[in-house]
């Protein structure tokens, strides 16, 4: 348990239960719908792992996917997975912070109020984020009482009520959709457990860019706070404006903006990986993968309230939406150069992983890997 001053850093039961306050109530359905909608994605959960072996040709090797849980939850069970593996990968981080914390007052003052400010304000990031997150592969997942964790340490979720709400929104053939969903969720699970050197070296980068976080307590409270006034618009007329960076790049120090490219480079991968995946797969197994594709991205594309958009700036939303964009990309373009098995040489190490230069040039990948050059 990571304290200041004798209280915790951060109240994640308070962060658990603000989140489950204020989250969005999810769309109206029976009792035997829901339980028709559960079965449903966990049976195209499981046979999504036959379709996604089948066309990116990796076998798990670090443990069979039936030991690896799919978990098919409401939105407060996402938001109680979520604080589960926050409070996991952060504790590095905080027990840092705890120990160069401020005597005196100051001290005093963090340790009073600092860990159920930063509870509320969890929750609150947490409740906007549990009404839009379909489906999601925890790598980093610690079991809990009602949410096991797989021997890899990894669980799948699919967030039923999101996935019914998407697919009444887009007006689309709702089992088609859950099967294109699964489809993205088993591609990230296949990718974890077929490449077993990934979740750590994951996990390596994470902590790398965690351990060069400035650590005074003090100093993050400041980060935080021109964050909320980036938010809020609240900066004096003739202050420079911070409003289109995310929380990300506002408590990021200059020693980790190069973990922080090989991350991005990373993500981009594995998003783009299964968006290709999903729509590869698609035409032989989802009827109408071509309508729900063209409705999915015209949603993303609308966007949504001013609210809505300076959360997603905030949050670093709209460069996700830019790692599935650019990561697609880079895999089609791949794929067309060298085949799927000359592409899988990206799992070979972490040294054949594309940087975040590769990603927007795919030749330049295929030419350091391959030797290959375009002619």
């Amino acid at each position: 348990m990571t304290r200041i001053g004798g209280t915790e850093m951060v109240d994640w039961n308070l962060a658990v239960a603000t989140a489950t306050r204020f989250v969005r109530p999810g769309p109206d359905v029976s009792k035997d719908e829901a339980r028709a909608v559960v079965a449903e994605l966990r049976r195209h959960a499981k046979a999504s792992e036959e379709h996604v072996r089948g066309f990116t040709r990796m076998i798990p090797v670090t443990h069979e996917p039936e030991d690896t849980p799919v978990l098919v939850v409401d939105r407060a069970g996402w938001i109680r997975a979520n604080v589960a593996g926050f409070r996991q990968l952060l504790q590095p981080l905080l027990a840092k912070m705890q120990d160069r914390r401020p005597t005196g007052p100051t001290g005093a003052v963090l340790g009073a109020v600092g860990g159920k400010v930063t509870g509320v304000e969890l929750g609150m990031l947490l409740s906007f984020l549990a009404s839009r997150v379909l489906g999601q592969y925890e790598t980093f997942a610690p079991p809990t009482r009602d949410l096991p964790a797989g021997n890899g340490g990894g669980r799948l979720l699919l967030v039923a009520p999101n996935i019914v709400h998407v697919e009444r929104e887009l007006d689309v053939d709702p089992h088609d959709f859950r099967l294109w969903v699964c489809l993205h969720e088993e591609t990230h699970r296949t990718q974890f457990t077929g490449v077993p050197w990934l979740r750590d070296h994951l996990e390596g980068e994470i902590q790398s860019f965690l351990d060069q976080t400035e650590v005074d307590p003090m100093t993050v409270l400041e980060r935080l706070r021109e964050a909320a006034q980036s938010l809020a618009g609240a900066r004096p007329e003739g202050e420079e404006n911070d409003s289109g960076r995310s929380f990300v790049e506002l408590v990021q120090t200059p020693a980790q903006r190069e973990t922080l490219g090989r991350l991005t480079a990373v993500m981009s991968l594995l998003e783009g990986h299964a968006d290709f995946v999903m729509d590869g797969v698609g035409p032989a197994v989802v009827p109408s993968v071509a309508e729900i594709r063209e409705k999915f991205q015209q949603r993303r594309a609308r966007g949504a309230s001013r609210l809505d958009v300076a959360l997603r700036k905030l949050l670093g939303l709209d460069a996700k939406l830019r790692q599935y964009r650019d990561g697609e990309r880079f895999v089609r373009a791949v794929v067309q150069e060298v085949g799927m098995d000359g592409f899988n040489r990206v799992w070979t190490s972490p040294n054949t992983l594309p940087t975040k230069t590769e990603i927007a040039k795919p030749a330049d990948w295929v030419a350091r890997v391959h030797g290959k050059t375009e002619s």
